[in-house]
C-alpha cells in the first residue's frame, strides 16, 4: 500500500466510522476519538474482506460495494467497542 493509500484509507476510515457508529442502534457510551479509530481499522478489514470476496477496489469512482463492506465492519465494531466499554464502565464499585 502506497503512502497515498495509508492516508485515503485514514481519511475514508473517519468517514467509515461515523457511519458505523449511525447504523448501530441506541446511544454508545464511546468518544468520538473512539470512533475514529474503529473506523480507521475497519477501513482497512473492509478493504481486505473486498479483496477476499474478490469485490473488485479499483473502478474509477467510488467503490460503493466495498464501501459498504467497510460500513458493515464499521457497525460491528462500533458495537463491540461499546459493549466492552459499557461492560467496564460498571463495575462492582458501581451501585
Amino acid at each position: 500500500m502506497t503512502p497515498t493509500g495509508i492516508i485515503t484509507a485514514i481519511l475514508i476510515g473517519v468517514v467509515v466510522g461515523v457511519l458505523g457508529r449511525l447504523v448501530v442502534p441506541g446511544k454508545q457510551p464511546i468518544g468520538f476519538l473512539i470512533t475514529i479509530v474503529v473506523g480507521i481499522v475497519s477501513a482497512f478489514i473492509g478493504t481486505w474482506l473486498a479483496g477476499q470476496f474478490h469485490i473488485k477496489t479499483a473502478t474509477p469512482g467510488i467503490d460503493w460495494m466495498e464501501l459498504l463492506v467497510q460500513v458493515v465492519v464499521a457497525a460491528l465494531g462500533v458495537a463491540l467497542v461499546a459493549s466492552l466499554m459499557g461492560r467496564r464502565r460498571t463495575g462492582t464499585l458501581r451501585r
